[in-house]
């Protein structure tokens, strides 16, 4: 079985510096998706997160799925017998945490909890991108700064719940589609499996692994390493059983940063193969675009004047 790297984080600060350098530089290349064990969060806060994300669905949300427009669509297209899959919707519940926004959840201990979490992870997320800076032979920060300028980069958190569907077959849990930022960390459910990449034509599952925290790169480290990393398609599929947690958190520029390729910070010879744009314009294309091949939104945003 065909399955993304599995890399333990904690070596990079040891005598298999190289060889984890190597596999990380590997996971973006050839992957776009790469599992970090060690990853330095603590297991207990991990648990808490588990925990207060159960309690939020069960408590707060479940019910109003259950007369949400995806239920009702499948409902309808299920009463029709028709054939075919329900059109523009994802057998997803979710919301958004970031640091301006009202959180939703009266949770006890939820927003301390997420809080914490985010912290951690946003300090990983820097990691990984000091890593990518390495690898790609860019100063130190390179990435972190480009994502900061004309702004403070955009560090948000979508608490998503794939519960179980009646007729997997005919909804997706979430729809094939590239990610449209930076670095995506993503926890995810322990049990229940569901999310695939797209690789070499085919669809490969990410099993899960308990406390793991797998890593995905968005258009624009592809747009900033010239290509040489690529985002890549994925999607979730829903399931007969299993109420399927996924928490992903994405460290994206400021709406106002100007990206483009760092073509003299790579060394390369090579001509740029992506317009310089402004991350604002990109995310307006991106919007209507989503579930698209990315291609023509990467065109689209070039002929945006700024």
């Amino acid at each position: 079985m065909t399955t993304i790297p599995v890399i333990d984080f904690s070596k990079l600060d040891g005598e298999e510096r190289a060889h984890t350098l190597a596999q990380i530089s590997k996971g973006c290349e050839e992957w776009g998706f790469f599992q970090l064990v060690n990853h330095g969060i603590p297991v207990e806060v991990l648990e808490r997160v588990k925990k207060v994300a159960a309690e939020c669905f069960k408590l707060e949300r479940e019910e109003t799925f259950k007369n949400s427009t995806p239920v009702k669509l499948l409902n309808e297209l299920v009463d029709s017998n028709q054939n075919g899959k329900v059109e523009n919707v994802d057998w997803e519940d979710v919301f958004l945490l970031t640091d301006d926004n009202e959180w939703p959840s009266k949770i006890p201990q939820f927003k301390e909890t997420m809080k914490e979490y985010r912290s951690e992870l946003k300090k990983v997320a820097e990691r990984v991108m000091e890593v990518m800076d390495e690898n790609l032979g860019l100063a130190k920060g390179y990435i972190k700064k480009a994502f900061n300028n004309n702004g403070a980069a955009f560090f948000g958190t979508k608490v998503s719940h794939y519960p179980p569907c009646p007729h997997p077959e005919k909804v997706y849990g979430l729809r094939a589609h590239t990610d449209a930022g930076g670095v995506i960390l993503l926890f995810q459910d322990d049990q229940v499996d569901g999310l695939q990449i797209l690789k070499d034509g085919q669809w490969i599952d990410v099993l899960p692994i308990p406390n793991a925290i797998v890593i995905n790169t968005g258009d624009q480290i592809e747009v900033l390493s010239n290509g040489k990393y690529k985002s890549v398609w994925h999607r979730v599929l829903s399931k007969r059983d299993g109420n399927r947690r996924s928490i992903a958190s994405f460290y994206n520029p400021s709406l106002k940063a100007t990206i483009a390729p760092a073509l003299e910070e790579l060394s390369s010879s090579n001509s740029a193969t992506y317009p310089t744009f402004v991350f604002g314009n990109y995310m307006s294309v991106y919007n209507d675009q989503k579930f698209l091949p990315k291609e023509p939104r990467f065109q689209a945003v070039g002929a945006i004047p700024f």
